[in-house]
């Protein structure tokens, strides 16, 4: 299969950065285009009793995501490649396979370590589906070695 479009999950972390070497090789070979996205969400202890989210704390957290992004983005320009970075709020799944029909990509990236619970936001959405189960396209799992 020849990938043209490629939509990289991008939260920062190690695993993150690990799924960035590994999409930036295969679009390298496919001469494919590279999307990162960023999801900020909050967890749901944050939501008030009347189910919405302080404003406050939402800018906060797409400030954040939105460095994490930024972040991203330049490490791929800086190896040549153009990137398209997008911002999403909300269920990281729901919103990794929105963007990806919006896209129409062919693949998504995603990074994940075995041993760290934290991967695991990128696995479960709200209603405990995961990206395996709705991925509008295929998906590449870039995994870190357990030490």
């Amino acid at each position: 299969m020849k990938y043209q479009k490629i939509l990289l999950a991008y939260n920062g972390s190690q695993e993150g950065k690990r799924a960035l070497f590994e999409c930036a090789e295969l679009a390298e070979f496919h001469h494919a285009e590279i999307h990162l996205l960023a999801v900020a969400s909050m967890p749901p202890s944050l939501f008030l009793t009347e189910g919405f989210v302080p404003e406050e704390l939402l800018e906060e957290e797409k400030k954040r995501t939105q460095l994490v992004l930024d972040e991203g983005t330049r490490s791929l320009t800086e190896k040549g490649f153009k990137t398209s970075g997008h911002l999403a709020v909300g269920e990281p799944v729901e919103e990794i396979c929105r963007v990806a029909k919006d896209l129409g990509v062919d693949l998504i990236v995603v990074g994940h370590n075995q041993n760290t619970s934290f991967a695991a936001r990128w696995w479960k959405g709200s209603v405990g589906a995961s990206l395996l189960d709705y991925s509008p396209c295929s998906l590449l799992i870039a995994l870190s070695k357990p030490k």
